[in-house]
């Protein structure tokens, strides 16, 4: 795990000055029972089907994902030089749980599971997203998604 005592001394600065977006409001929604959850994932590794264009510096857009792909067709272009890969590539449910969810909907413990996820940069600047994840909104209500599971790297 990267631990910002061990990065040099400019680096650590630089990202300790880093602006943190503030929000107004906290919507409030009742929890809908596990049961009747359909879940769609999305993770900033990003990750993306092989033969899909790579994630590039500062990229603000996203990669769908469908329910069915097997963990051989994902690839992971996250472009950080300080991104640890050790976990994705002994199991690719650290950064992308895709497997996990597909078991909990397979014992009923949850209601099933979304036909697109997807996948994002990390380390992109979150204004820069809005128009991509207003789009992922209409796809996510088409499938009938009613919760998100973010994970984020």
């Amino acid at each position: 795990m990267a631990r910002l005592e061990n990065y040099p001394e400019a680096v650590r600065n630089h990202l300790l000055k880093l602006p943190c977006p503030n929000f107004d409001s906290t919507p409030f929604n009742r929890p809908i029972p596990m049961k009747e959850q359909r879940v769609a994932l999305v993770s900033t590794a990003g990750l993306h089907l092989r033969g899909d264009r790579p994630f590039g510096l500062g990229d603000a857009d996203h990669r769908l994902i469908p329910r069915d792909t097997p963990a051989n067709r994902l690839v992971m272009s996250h472009i950080s030089t300080n991104f640890d890969r050790t976990g994705y590539l002994q199991d690719l449910n650290v950064v992308f749980p895709l497997e996990r969810l597909n078991d909990l909907a397979r014992n009923g413990e949850i209601g099933s599971v979304a036909e697109y996820h997807t996948s994002f940069m990390g380390a992109t600047e979150p204004e820069k997203m809005k128009s991509t994840v207003v789009e992922l909104a209409s796809v996510m209500k088409k499938d009938g998604v009613n919760t998100v599971l973010l994970v984020p790297v």
